[in-house]
């Protein structure tokens, strides 16, 4: 890796250490005796329209004057913001370096600071047009997103499970009988407004400012960014924050950041509550698809299974209350 880092990007060459963490990429930061960058390995993937896609928005983002910043590519000598390494066919590229902190997991003081950005983000993505088409599909495109997760693989997996899963056959029959419900309703939610999303903001994917944590400083992880549903950015937040201390508290701050900026349609909240619960299936069908192709263990899927069949648990008792929140601040923020 360093000597990629030299050959590629050499003013910034140096030491790197490895960051733990991440299901999806390898992450390094490289230090040097003036500055520091961060590297990062693709690892579940070798195409480069993703990645172009990805880099041509970050670029944009960062002409942008925005409250908080987002990783920028840097090119290298041959001015590109990749390079493919080794034998394996890999990418790797490099990105400046962002100060701040990741939030610890049951602090909720940022949540109105993440709304606000959140709700800048999609205010401004919905004003850039990158010029290239993505490659990621919405979310609602659950079939043609996960090819290997047909609904005759989905039902054997969950009704049949072999042995790793067969002390999960309660939650793999939970998950798979919402994969159905999803699957049957998904048609109708083409009709709301689309733009450029994110698509996978959580407390992981951002960085606070570490003299003021309830300040967000940074959005990362741009990887997932395509065109969908515009309120599907909250909904993939929302649908993370139950279940965890004071969850109606850090659900009402988020909704009000969020509100400031962006009003959403009465179709869009309507849509919030079956959005939630397609973004859990997803990460569910992510998994599965990670362990049918043989990029993970069973163990990570064991895992992934048990959380999330807890998590749709949670997303029936809690909706509701969800929806009255967000109605609430939506309606506040019109009267300002």
């Amino acid at each position: 890796m360093e000597a990629i880092v030299s050959q590629a990007w050499p003013e910034w060459s140096g030491t790197l250490r490895k960051r733990s963490g991440g299901w999806n990429n390898t992450t390094y930061f490289v230090e040097n005796s003036e500055k520091r960058a961060v590297l990062r390995i693709y690892d579940t993937h070798k195409d480069r329209n993703k990645i172009e896609f990805e880099h041509a928005v970050l670029q944009q983002l960062g002409q942008r004057v925005l409250r908080f910043k987002v990783p920028v590519p840097i090119l290298t000598t041959t001015g590109e913001t990749m390079v493919q390494i080794g034998e394996n066919g890999k990418f790797a590229c490099l990105f400046q370096y962002l100060d701040g902190d990741s939030p610890m997991e049951e602090e909720g003081s940022y949540l109105e600071s993440f709304g606000e950005a959140t709700g800048i983000l999609s205010e401004v993505l919905s004003a850039i047009d990158p010029g290239l088409t993505p490659v990621y599909r919405p979310y609602y495109e659950l079939q043609t997103s996960y090819p290997l997760c047909s609904v005759e693989v989905m039902r054997e997996l969950c009704m049949n499970p072999p042995e790793p899963f067969t002390d999960l056959r309660d939650e793999l029959m939970m998950l798979f009988n919402a994969y159905e419900d999803i699957i049957g309703s998904l048609n109708e939610l083409e009709g709301l407004p689309h733009q450029l999303v994110h698509g996978d903001l959580n407390a992981s994917n951002l960085l606070v400012n570490s003299e003021d944590p309830v300040q967000v400083s940074s959005l990362l992880d741009f990887e997932f960014c395509t065109y969908d549903l515009r309120v599907m950015e909250p909904a993939v937040i929302l649908s993370g924050l139950l279940g965890h201390a004071e969850a109606e508290k850090k659900i009402r701050d988020f909704c009000r950041g969020f509100s400031r900026y962006i009003r959403l349609t009465p179709a869009e909240i309507n849509a919030i509550s079956e959005l939630m619960m397609l973004r859990k299936i997803d990460v569910f069908l992510h998994f599965v698809s990670r362990y049918l192709e043989g990029t993970d263990e069973y163990q990570i899927l064991h895992e992934q299974t048990k959380r999330l069949s807890a998590d749709l648990i949670q997303l029936s008792a809690g909706t509701a209350e969800i929806l009255v929140i967000l109605q609430g601040e939506q309606g506040s923020a019109r009267r300002l």
